[in-house]
């Protein structure tokens, strides 16, 4: 294996949780550094700007992932009392190893007027504060290296530039609502080096033969590393059902490299010195690409190696754009406290969609392994920084384990304890200390499924029974309640509720999706996994439960903060309870980020019907009522007080753009709270 000379930093210095009594920082580096940090408070006067150092006390923790990644979470404490609130908080990290000695200087991070710069304006160093009340936060989802359009999360570090000296408007938090990645649905020209970059990161190659004897063939040991050759493994292997499987990432290392390339141009400048992304030609010679028809079909290969080199070299395109953005990304996490929450393209599309998809992947001993490496990678890269006092010692000690026996080429050491941690953790949910406060609810892991749906019944009709799962079952409320309550968080105060998953999407589109796919179902047509069924209005008892944990919590004014559908909507819900206790909801939704897409002849109609009901002569109030078998049904306003029910709503679709109810251009979400009073808008980049 070749040599290549890894950046010492891979990504960060990412600001991560903050609060008054601790400030934790993020970084991922190639050598098992010793990180401190200087923090210094930032004050302006007169165009001139002083810095006060500050005493401090850090805590270094670190996980070894692999022989060259190391993981780090630098944990800064006061040294008395407490942190300034709203107070501009400047800081630098120096690195020691041995003899050797930097800060981010010295990495050529904190050079004035440098793309590689990680500081706004005049500040000498990169900066963030914490908020005790009116910060503005930015929010949004997915976001894909090669999606369709200009990376949104960009104009996060343009809104915070605008206002880097202005704690009142610079933005305090930034919130990212699942899809940070996607692991099944990636880039054609990024296969070679994703895999190269994985090997030297972590040491050895995972050995799957160990997990399925089929996979030692030498077949499937070429289509492993073939570009378009994981589709037909992850189907039959894993038994996942993603549509963009055919370069799914599998090993720990490459979800690792995957993570680096969203959030950093490090590994990049590492991809272009060393010309890592050939051409698609240059993968032909090299016996690269796999082709579902060989040579002998000369029409069929022929058209098939035509389609892959027009997307390879689309995707080489959009990659290109989405590199140049990653300076400006890596400075806002390096200045904005950054917290996130999975959804399925962290793992893999429709990630536990059902409980026969889950069944059948845990069973599956190539899937539950991915599934395993996917929730070990985002728990580094992602979950560790949310609330690091949910992962305890054993925890972190399981990981270790795994990983060291990854490095020495031993995967098996350890490895049924560290599966069954990864699939049976319970405590992904978190508050971030924002303010408002927010929850972070796990619409993924704590599922409930009915596990015997009743037959399908065919009258005027089609009606079934909740085969669609609740998002969060009863178990998991009552954790997310005691954490809730933990945070001294109290019952009339404002509250976000973050669900990756929309809670209230656009009526029309769901009511579309869940009406004309029923009858496909009856012929057993797997409608499930080409349309996501993961609307909380799918099930009436579930979404029932999500607003009596509402009005047990009583927040004075409750937003809901979601992604996940590749639109962006702003809906207001007027609620009121079977008790008579009303409840105002207003739901803001920002997605994509960066996959400015509806997949598929079925995305074109739903594309479609959206342009034609999101004019406002079409705009009109929804009126809704859950009966007491849970379901949830759309009436005439006249009907609202002539029925019985669980409860009732009224949903009205707020413009967000020019007018019109959705905006499907890639977007990022601008949200500001002032007591009762809510500032929201979408940000886009304007196509010239």
């Amino acid at each position: 294996m070749n040599q290549l000379k890894i950046p010492v930093l891979l990504a960060g210095p990412i600001i991560r949780r903050v609060e008054p009594s601790q400030v934790y920082i993020w970084a991922a580096t190639s050598e098992a550094y010793h990180i401190d940090a200087n923090l210094y408070d930032v004050s302006s006067e007169r165009n001139n700007i002083t810095y006060e150092k500050i005493n401090i006390q850090c805590e270094l923790n670190t996980i070894q992932l692999g022989k060259k990644l190391f993981i780090q979470l630098l944990k800064i404490t006061p040294g008395q009392g407490l942190f300034k609130t709203n107070q501009l908080i400047g800081y630098n990290l120096t690195f020691k190893k041995g003899a050797c000695l930097f800060d981010l200087a010295s990495l050529g991070l904190l050079t004035k007027g440098d793309e590689n710069s990680i500081c706004y304006g005049e500040l000498k160093y990169p900066s963030f504060y914490i908020s005790d009340s009116k910060a503005p936060i930015l929010y949004g989802s997915c976001r894909k290296l090669h999606g369709e359009g200009k990376d949104t999360l960009s104009l996060g570090d343009q809104v915070v530039n605008d206002h880097y000296d202005d704690t009142l408007n610079r933005p305090g938090a930034l919130f990212l609502l699942g899809d940070q990645i996607y692991a099944d649905d990636v880039a054609d020209p990024l296969v070679r080096p994703i895999s190269t970059l994985a090997k030297h990161l972590i040491g050895h190659k995972e050995q799957l033969g160990q997990l399925e004897s089929g996979l030692d063939h030498a077949m499937f040991q070429t289509a492993l590393k073939q570009i378009n050759g994981r589709g037909y493994i992850m189907k039959y292997y894993g038994k996942f059902t993603s549509s963009s499987a055919s370069n799914h990432l599998i090993e720990l290392g490459e979800y690792a490299i995957m993570y680096l390339l969203s959030w950093s141009p490090a590994l990049w400048e590492l991809i272009i010195r060393n010309r890592l992304i050939d051409s698609f030609d240059e993968a032909l010679e090299k016996n690269d690409v796999y082709f579902v028809f060989s040579s002998e079909y000369k029409k069929k290969h022929k058209a098939e190696k035509k389609q892959r080199s027009k997307q390879y070299r689309k995707q080489q395109e959009r990659l290109t754009s989405f590199y140049r953005s990653l300076y400006h990304v890596r400075r806002l996490l390096a200045n904005i406290p950054v917290y996130m929450i999975f959804d399925d393209h962290d793992i893999t599309d429709d990630w536990n969609l059902s409980y026969e998809w889950k069944e059948n992947v845990k069973k599956a001993p190539l899937g539950k392994h991915v599934v395993s490496n996917g929730l070990t990678a985002y728990w580094a890269f992602q979950g560790w920084g949310n609330n690091p006092d949910s992962f305890n010692r054993s925890f972190i000690t399981m990981i270790k384990r795994y990983a060291e026996a990854l490095m020495n080429g031993k995967m098996q050491k350890a490895y049924q304890a560290w599966t069954e941690q990864m699939w049976g953790f319970k405590q992904w949910h978190f508050v971030a200390p924002t303010s408002p406060k927010a929850v972070f609810l796990d619409t993924r892991t704590q599922r409930k499924f009915d596990h015997c749906p009743k037959p399908y019944r065919v009258g005027k009709f089609f009606e079934e029974t909740e085969s669609v799962p609740q998002l969060i079952c009863k178990r998991e409320w009552e954790a997310v309640n005691r954490s809730l309550m933990k945070s001294d968080w109290k019952s009339n105060q404002p509250l976000i509720i973050v669900s990756a998953v929309p809670v209230y999407g656009m009526e029309l589109i769901e009511n579309f999706v869940h009406k004309y796919t029923k009858p496909l179902r009856i012929i057993n047509v797997d409608v499930d996994t080409t349309f996501d069924f993961e609307a909380w209005k799918y099930n009436g008892r579930g979404f029932t439960a999500f607003l009596q944990q509402v009005a047990d919590w009583n927040p004075s004014t409750c937003i809901i903060l979601s992604g996940d559908v590749h639109y962006s909507s702003s809906v207001y819900a007027k609620v009121q309870m079977q008790n008579g206790q009303e409840l105002n909801i207003k739901e803001f939704t920002s997605s994509p980020q960066n996959n400015m897409s509806f997949p598929g002849i079925w995305g074109h109609l739903l594309k479609m019907i959206i342009r034609m009901k999101s004019k406002p002569r079409h705009k009109e109030d929804v009126y809704r009522i859950c009966d007491a078998d849970g379901r949830i049904k759309q009436i005439k306003r006249k009907e609202m007080n002539q029925v019985q029910y669980v409860w009732k709503d009224q949903l009205s679709y707020q413009p967000v753009k020019n007018k019109s109810i959705v905006e499907t251009e890639n977007n990022i979400g601008y949200l500001k709270v002032v007591k009762q009073d809510i500032e929201h808008q979408l940000l886009t980049i304007l196509r010239h």
